[in-house]
């Protein structure tokens, strides 16, 4: 197309600015051809003109539209150019915090210079299985397509890593080693993923130092090959090393320091094992202090030396070798510290007392005076004589230098042999994934030999990518039969040629070396003379002869030859190495017995590719130079990744300051030139790099189509469109199934689109302006004749109210008038009616109290006359009385004198004593009444004296109230007068008062709306504190259930372990017999043995010596497997013998058990009887004890009735008698039920004692023969007088033994009958107490608390006697269960015996037959099976069941039911072995059968059956909680023998296995759906917008053609559903299936948002909440609203609600934070960072709204995870459901196969 249609108004392009490299401008006016300037404005308003070169007629670069800044794969730019590249690196890094970014099929890494949570084991698993082009870039996306194309094509892989120092290369290698550790499982015991992480720590500190760019640079290469078996699983690895700068062991420069493991050493120089290396700090030695920077910030050398040694001891190298290693280090450190003197202008010495290098030769164990000999000296060889040589001081301090040098070398690849021997594996892999880790391009101000051979090792590798990439072209269009044109593209090979081809750089630079003059002067003027104009890509310096430039593919290098030939020598005095070698040092001679080996000394090759074959060279090899050793290896590495399929990581250092996010455009742009991503660029843009589906192209450009042009074929609709639109056919290709464009093409488009887009908008505002402006009219319009209407009516209505109030007016001065004369005429009408009321009250008041004061009057002097009257008699009465006193005291003097004379005689006194105790009486109560009613007059006198008193007082103040009344009526009179005035001025007060109630009034109804107020608020106060608390409880009760279920979890992530670890045993043992029996072969003798034990331990036997032999015959070879095989020997010897322990102790414990189980029944036999007697002669004890409570209850009663009263009983005597009658008939109870137990007790007693006598008699007789040899015959012809005898001595021991156990039960029974009597004393001397405490107490209060006593002890008493009832009822229910079980156990033998004794006994053995045939009738729900059909038993209803023949036609969970009536069977038997048989078996074939069959349909099947035998152990155990909701029939089928509740904890953790493989099912079934489904499926039609592609979309290892859709997700759902419930789960856990298949749809479709770019628009959101929705009306429809579904997707819903939400201002953050409840902060901040609008016209978030979302989320508590862990479990609970089944209804159906189970 014409560059006016490109360069128009309002178009962007890119200027070259210095400062920012490229600066953006946009056009000001349209460009014509011819023009010299363009006229620009730049971003900040400031116009230009920015001048043209009209010869060129080259044009600035196009700028891209904003839809496709910021796009995952530079090569979806449409214009591709540097700007471009530079300004979407930019976007992504700085502004999105995006730090990869692809680049075709190069992934470009920025280092972030910070630490970011985007490499967890989450992102591992979110990216494994998963397509490259599908997620955002990342290293382990490209990880996954090397592990995916090398399992899927079985080809190697391989993975470059490329960059400057400090641009992040190691820490990619790095993470890539870890994803292939994390996705791949190695298949041995030890670790190997383990190892292959550890071996970092270990290069890195022997490989890497601090630099100016980098604080952790690796000075060398590597190359790790990563060995993968069969099965995918990592077996081994192998290292191998390239060029590792030797020349910082001896020189760093400012600001650096030498290798880390020096400083490690250092500072472990305190602790006790490095005393002996001599050490100190790192600045008394010139090898680590010439940088004067000896420590790192933020680095810890005492941690890392701890890690190092750590990673030492896991690949296996001992404590001794790196005690060895830390010598040789320190020996080194020493030699650096020799001072060497000059000694004249040709010679120097070193003094004897230089402590340095005495310690050198201690540590290395060499000769000192050899060391300092020839250290000083050199050895000279000609043709006849050696010659020895001094040197001079700079000659010895250079060799000195080169000797540290090259130990070093070899202690570094004998580091990386070692690693090597440690990671590799006796099996070949069969295949590798290499991860090669190698400086990038580099150029400073002073390039040497080290940058010379980096950057011809970058020139190898980017034309080895040159022709990857072409190929990849070249594949696609012939895929898509696109005519093939040859790419032009830059081809280093010339400059290959300059360097490694005949006669080249490194040639000429090896001649030199030979030459015995060689200098690097005369190597430089070589290179002139060979190279200079003729050679394109060589060039010499203008001011410089020792210098030269070659024209890499990244830019011109300036080298200087200073240094070239000595660094290519690499020379060591071999006299020094000499030396070395008669050292007795073991380690230091390892290190030297290589010498004459292949293996050069700064090129490492792994000693596991040396028995690929080499062939043997001379000794002298060691003597190539080391250009041609490098170029040598590098071939070898071009040949292995020429063999491989790569994969290209280019890293980028954004900055020199090693600031977070912050891009440098020069150093970014130098970088992307030299890694050549610009070339890729270029590549891509040669040919048609924007490529599109036509469904695609159809999707997004359908706005540019007219209607005709819309076909149902969409390749002929878009070649029809693009024929119209783009008029030059060169621009386009269409292939089989995309539209490959040229650069630019697709922006020309994109401008089209956006032009008819705008001209339709401004179409669309016109109208809607149009449509607006008359809408406004008509409003207007439509105001003003409404405003008029109602002002004409408002003028109309104001008339007729003025009308209305004149006419009011009138009427309102009538009635006031009016009102105004009523008023004057009632107020004197009522003036006058009271006064007279008045006037007549008083005198009626006056009248009143003149007769009130007559009547006091008389009232007084009648109180008065009788007071005298009485006061009076009582005188005279008293003066009575004191006479007859008088004379009778007189009398009885006279009569006391007498008496005493009478006294005197003892007879007298004798027969007067018999009568004197009563008189004595007599008198005493006499003299008591007389005193009481002395009393009794007394208190009468002072009553009457007290009330005449208060009479008296009475009518005083009754005289003086007269007196007052009479003063008042005086100045009654002189009142009347004023009671006019009085009565205007209560007028007045009256109406006063009557304005304050109606203020109170007012005040009052204003109190009681404050009052309602207050009652509202203390309302809602109380139900804010209410609702408080009951947040407080839910919370409380959140954190409860939220413990609980992490405790479920970390249990059951136990058994998962567990189960695992089992898992992992059992293929260990099997793969150990496989190996056994490979190795052992035809050599195994036929021993005859059958057990699998002696066979392990015998093929043990034989592949240990085995193993010797291999060991003999090639030790460095087998070492791996030996080591290997003894580990696993060891490993299955400790566990067979824990086997066979546990079942030796298994079968002793059973052995034990049975003798214990005999033992007892033995017992049982014969102390049943001597129980039965004891327990009758207990029951009368007891009686007799219980008689005496009654008594002493009886006489408590009685004195209880003496000590209170007649009226004891008599007040509540209702209630006293209740409970009385309650107390008697429980004791009636009580005796009638232990009747009925004496009753059965005495049967059974009576049972035993005939069971043992028929026993005793059936026992002897076959001791007959031992009796003595007296004829017994001959005192009794028939053996009657014999068998009495022999019956009675077996009658006399049961009675002995009965009589002992009475004796020991009987004197425990004394024991608690004596307890229980001092208990009874305790308690009557309670109740004694409680009855002195009554006695004292108020007649009421004491016949209260006497009943309430009573009552609380009868109630007492009353509970005991129940709960000792309900013992004796569970008692006999027992002795019934035992009695049945003994009777059927010892039913033959009796039958036999009676059989053969009488007639009678048959009649009773042919009717106890009948009872049992119709017994059989009526089943027990039990299954009965001989011990031999076990293992048909369990294949049958378990190995071979298909679930779907049984879960459509058969009782769901019909196999549970099956075995658990077989226990049933075996528990109803006794049989302990049987049920333990049973119940293991079944779970291990369960096991088993989920193994080989791992369906969804089987595991559920199994789930269900599982929980239903489990809730079968619950329901039948006989435990309350579990048998309350079964039937009385039901509940007679309870297990009576055995406890197996150990065995329902089994069952449930093996549902929690089952339900735990179900969901694993479940996930990988849904996992590959669920993305396709809820994310790119485009549901709603015309919403969804399509962008542009990039090369990694169409590069990816699997293309998908069966897409997934909303409408397999649910019907797979439904499959789920429907096959849950046709199996029998319990409802509750079908919920929890569902929860956990909806938090996996939440999880991967939300990892999937957060990991992909483009799937964060709008029209995305609306397409995920649809999608939702329909989710969410499935639940509706299945009616599984509360089982948790719907709150799992409640993260996916809010991220859909986010990505739709308006982000712009405050009110917007606010309430983004408020709904985004359900993602944590760093989720939020994700999608708003990847928010990309597929739209032109919407705009992207901004950073500032960023941080504003960021500030008002800090505060949160969460977790700092990005993605939601998609493999986690929710803790899964199975409640008891009862099964409401009769077991014995249930048939076995003929299609089981089960006939040899007969129904019990």
């Amino acid at each position: 197309m014409a560059a006016p249609e490109l360069y128009s108004k309002l178009a962007r392009v890119w200027i070259p600015d210095p400062a920012e490299v490229w600066r953006s401008a946009e056009l000001s006016r349209d460009y014509r051809p011819g023009d010299p300037v363009l006229h620009l404005l730049l971003e900040d308003e400031t116009e230009l003109e920015y001048k043209l070169d009209l010869k060129s007629g080259v044009l600035p670069p196009l700028r891209n539209p904003d839809i496709l800044v910021g796009e995952n794969d530079l090569t979806a730019l449409s214009y591709l150019h540097e700007p471009a590249v530079l300004h979407n690196l930019r976007v992504r890094f700085t502004d999105s915090k995006l730090i990869y970014t692809y680049c075709g099929i190069i992934l470009v890494a920025i280092n972030p210079y910070e630490s970011l949570p985007i490499y967890g084991s989450d992102i591992i698993n979110a990216y494994s299985g998963q397509n490259m082009g599908d997620m955002d870039p990342h290293i382990f996306a490209v990880s996954e397509e090397a592990y995916k194309q090398m399992a899927r094509d079985e080809k190697n892989q391989s993975i470059i890593v490329s960059g400057e120092s400090g641009a992040g290369k190691t820490v990619s290698a790095k993470y890539a080693m870890r994803y292939f550790a994390t996705v791949s499982e190695s298949s041995d015991d030890a670790s190997v993923e383990e190892k292959v992480l550890a071996s970092n720590p270990i290069m890195e500190a022997f490989g890497n130092a601090k630099t100016t760019r980098n604080d952790n640079s690796s000075r060398f290469g590597k190359y790790i090959e990563i060995g993968f078996d069969r099965k995918h699983h990592i077996i081994g690895a192998n290292m191998r090393t390239y060029l590792l700068e030797k020349s910082r062991v001896v020189f760093q420069a400012s600001e650096e320091r030498n290798y880390h493991i020096f400083y490690q050493l250092c500072a472990c120089a305190h602790l006790p094992e490095f005393k002996p290396l001599k050490l100190g700090s790192a600045d008394d030695f010139p090898y680590t202090n010439q940088g004067g920077s000896p420590v790192i910030v933020g680095v810890n050398d005492l941690k890392e030396m701890q890690a190092t040694r750590k990673a030492f001891s896991l690949l296996g190298i001992t404590e001794a070798h790196q005690m060895g290693l830390f010598q040789i280090l320190s020996a080194i450190l020493h030699l650096g510290n020799v001072e060497v003197k000059e000694r004249g202008s040709s010679s120097c010495s070193i003094s004897d007392e230089n402590g340095h290098l005495a310690m050198f030769c201690d540590l290395t164990e060499v000769s000192n005076e050899s060391m300092a000999h020839w250290l000083c000296h050199k050895k000279l060889k000609t043709a006849t004589e050696t010659l020895n040589k001094p040197v001079t001081r700079l000659e010895a301090v250079n060799g000195r230098d080169a000797l540290a040098k090259h130990i070093y070398a070899k202690l570094f690849s004998w580091i990386v042999s070692q690693v090597n021997k440690a990671l590799s594996t006796s099996s070949k892999p069969h295949s590798f994934i290499g991860v090669l880790d190698i400086y990038g391009f580099e150029t400073f101000e002073l390039n040497s030999f080290e940058q010379f051979c980096i950057n011809y090792a970058n020139e190898k590798l980017q034309q080895q990518f040159n022709m990857h990439v072409f190929k990849l072209e070249q594949e696609e269009y012939m895929k898509e039969q696109i005519p093939w044109t040859l790419i032009d593209f830059y081809d280093n090979q010339p400059c290959i040629n300059l360097i490694e081809a005949k006669m080249g750089l490194l040639d000429l630079l090896d001649e030199e070396c030979t030459m015995p003059k060689g200098s690097d002067d005369s190597w430089a003027q070589k290179l002139y003379n060979t190279h200079l104009k003729k050679s394109s890509h060589f060039e010499k310096p203008r001011m410089s002869n020792k210098a030269f430039i070659i024209l890499h593919f990244a830019d011109k290098v300036e080298y200087q030859c200073d240094g070239f030939l000595e660094k290519n020598k690499d020379t060591v005095n071999e006299e020094q190495i000499n030396v070395l070698k008669a050292s007795k040092f073991s380690l230091l001679l390892e290190l030297f017995q290589d010498e004459e080996s292949p293996a050069a000394p700064n090129t490492t090759a792994s000693s596991g590719r040396a028995k690929f074959g080499r062939s043997t060279q001379s000794f002298r090899e060691h003597k190539k130079s080391v250009g041609l050793q490098f170029r040598n290896s590098l071939h070898l590495l071009m040949e292995t990744l020429n063999a491989t399929t790569p994969h290209y990581v280019r890293c980028i250092k954004p900055n020199d300051v090693k600031a977070p996010f912050m891009m440098d455009p020069h150093r970014a742009v130098q970088q992307l030139r030299a890694c050549g991503v610009l070339e890729t660029i270029r590549i891509s843009a040669a040919g048609f790099p924007s490529r599109w589906t036509y469904q695609e192209f159809f999707s997004r450009y359908q706005v540019l189509m007219t209607k005709k042009e819309i076909l149902l074929d969409r390749k002929l609709t878009c070649q029809s469109v693009l024929e119209r639109l783009v008029q030059n056919k060169d621009k386009y290709q269409f292939g089989k199934t995309k539209i490959f464009f040229r650069a630019g093409q697709v922006a020309y488009l994109e401008k089209l689109r956006a032009d008819k887009l705008r001209t339709a908008c401004i179409h669309i505002q016109k109208t809607i302006r149009c449509w607006l402006a008359r809408m406004k009219y008509l409003r207007i319009r439509q105001a003003a004749i409404t405003l008029q209407k109602y002002t004409r009516g408002h003028q109309a209505r104001c008339l007729c109210k003025t009308l209305r109030r004149t006419r009011a007016t009138v009427v309102f001065q009538k009635n006031t008038r009016m009102w105004a004369a009523r008023r004057q005429y009632l107020r004197q009408k009522t003036a006058a009616v009271l006064i007279q009321r008045i006037l007549r009250g008083y005198t009626a008041r006056l009248e009143y109290k003149r007769l009130v004061c007559e009547h006091k009057a008389l009232l007084i002097q009648r109180w008065v006359r009788g007071f005298l009257a009485r006061w009076r008699y009582r005188r005279i009465k008293r003066a009575v009385v004191y006479l007859q006193c008088c004379v009778r005291r007189m009398l009885a003097r006279r009569e006391l004198k007498k008496l005493k004379i009478e006294a005197r005689s003892v007879e007298h006194y004798k027969k007067l004593n018999y009568g004197m105790e009563n008189k004595i009486m007599q008198l005493q109560r006499k003299l008591d009444e007389q005193h009481k009613e002395n009393r009794e007059l007394s208190e009468q006198i002072g009553a009457i004296e007290s009330h005449s008193v208060v009479e008296l007082e009475k009518l005083h103040v009754q005289l003086k109230t007269l007196q007052e009344a009479e003063e008042e009526a005086r100045h009654r009179e002189d009142l009347v007068t004023s009671l006019q005035e009085e009565l205007d001025l209560v007028r007045r007060e009256l109406e006063k008062n009557k304005e304050m109630v109606v203020e109170l009034n007012e005040k009052n109804t204003m109190l009681k709306s404050e009052k309602e107020e207050m009652n509202r608020l203390i309302q809602e106060q109380e139900q804010q504190i209410r609702e408080k608390s009951e947040a407080t409880n839910e919370d409380v009760t959140e954190n409860l259930q939220t413990q609980l279920n992490e405790e479920r979890f970390r249990y059951q992530n136990l058994l998962t372990e567990h189960l695992k670890l089992e898992e992992r045993y059992a293929d260990l043992k099997s793969e150990k017999e496989v190996a056994e029996i490979s190795t052992a072969g035809d050599s195994r003798a036929d021993s005859g043995y059958s057990s699998s034990q002696s066979e392990s331990i015998h093929s043990s036997m034989l592949t240990g010596s085995e193993v010797s032999s291999l060991e003999k015959e090639d030790a460095v070879q087998v070492a791996a497997d030996v080591s290997l095989l003894l580990k696993l020997q060891r490993r299955v010897a400790e566990l067979e013998k824990e086997n066979m322990d546990m079942q030796s102790e298994m079968d002793t414990k059973e052995e034990q058990l049975i003798l214990e189980k005999a033992k007892e029944l033995e017992d049982c036999r014969k102390t049943l009887g001597a129980e039965r007697d004891y327990e009758a002669l207990k029951r009368q004890e007891l009686e007799s004890d219980n008689k005496k409570l009654k008594k002493d209850l009886q006489e408590l009663r009685q004195s209880l009735s003496k000590g209170t009263g007649s009226k004891v009983t008599s007040p509540g005597g209702r209630a006293y008698n209740v409970i009385l009658e309650q107390l008697n008939s429980t004791n009636e109870e009580l005796e009638v039920r232990k009747e009925e137990v004496l009753i059965l007790r005495s049967q059974l007693v009576s049972h035993e004692a005939f069971k043992h006598k028929e026993l005793g008699t059936v026992g002897d007789s076959g001791d007959s023969s031992r009796s003595p040899t007296l004829d017994l015959t001959e005192l009794n012809e028939d053996g009657e007088l014999w068998m009495a005898y022999e019956s009675l001595k077996e009658t006399n021991r049961i009675l002995v033994s009965q009589l002992q156990t009475q004796r020991e039960m009987h004197e425990k029974e004394t024991e608690s009958l004596r307890v229980e009597l001092q208990h009874l004393k305790a308690e009557l001397d309670q109740q004694q107490q409680m009855l002195s405490q009554s006695l004292e107490l108020p007649h009421d209060a004491r016949i209260q608390a006497s009943l309430q006593h009573e009552i609380s002890r009868l109630t007492q008493q009353n509970m005991d006697l129940l709960e000792q009832m309900g013992k004796q009822d569970k008692m006999v229910r027992k002795l019934k269960k035992q009695l049945k079980i003994y009777m059927k156990k010892f039913g033959e033998p009796e039958g036999v015996h009676f059989e053969q004794s009488s007639p009678e006994n048959m009649l009773a053995e042919s009717g106890r037959t009948v009872s049992i045939v119709r017994k059989e009738r009526d089943f027990q729900g039990m299954l009965e099976y001989r011990r031999e059909d076990e293992n048909k038993l369990f294949k049958t209803l378990i190995t071979d069941l298909k679930p779907r023949g049984v879960a459509v036609n058969l009782v769901p969970g019909l196999p549970a039911y099956i075995l658990f009536m077989c226990l049933r069977h075996a528990d109803y038997a006794n049989d302990d072995l049987r049920v333990s048989t049973l119940l293991n078996t079944s779970i291990n074939s369960i096991k088993n059968t989920l193994k080989k069959r791992g369906d969804f349909e089987s595991i559920s099947f199994w789930l269900a059956n599982t929980c239903r035998f489990l809730h079968c152990l619950k329901q039948y155990s006989g435990e309350e909680g579990y048998s309350k909701h079964n039937t009385p029939r039901q509940n007679e089928h309870c297990l009576t023998n055995f406890d197996l509740s150990e065995y329902r904890q089994v069952l449930s953790d093996l549902a929690i296995q089952i339900y735990q493989q179900l969901i694993r099912v479940i996930e990988n079934i849904l996992q590959p759906m669920i993305a396709p489904a809820m994310l790119e499926q485009e549901t709603i039609q015309g919403v969804m917008g399509v962008k542009p592609t990039g090369m990694r979309k169409r590069t990816s290892s699997f293309h998908e053609e069966n897409s997934h859709s909303l409408e397999s997700i649910l019907k797979q759902l439904d499959g789920f559903y429907f096959t849950l419930l046709q199996h029998g789960n319990d409802a509750e856990v079908v919920r929890q299936v569902i929860k956990q298949q909806f938090y996996v749809i939440c999880s991967v479709t939300l990892n999937n948002l957060l990991l992909r770019k483009d799937m964060c628009s709008w029209s995305k959101g609306l397409q995920i909440r649809y999608n939702v929705c329909q989710l969410e009306e499935w639940l509706l429809d299945k009616d599984l609203q509360g089982s948790g579904a719907r709150e799992s997707l409640e993260p996916l819903i809010q991220a859909a609600q986010l990505l739709q939400i308006k982000k712009k201002s405050q009110d917007d953050a606010d309430a983004i934070c408020t709904m985004c409840t359900a993602l944590t902060t760093q989720q939020i901040v994700k999608i708003l960072s990847l928010y990309t609008p597929v739209n032109e016209f919407e705009e992207r978030v901004s950073i500032s709204f960023i941080k504003t979302i960021q500030t008002l989320l800090k505060d949160r508590k969460e977790s700092s995870q990005l993605l939601m862990d998609a493999k986690i479990i929710f803790p899964v609970t199975f409640p008891f459901n009862p099964s409401s089944v009769a077991l014995e209804t249930l048939q076995l159906p003929s299609s089981l196969n089960l006939s040899f189970l007969t129904r019990v």
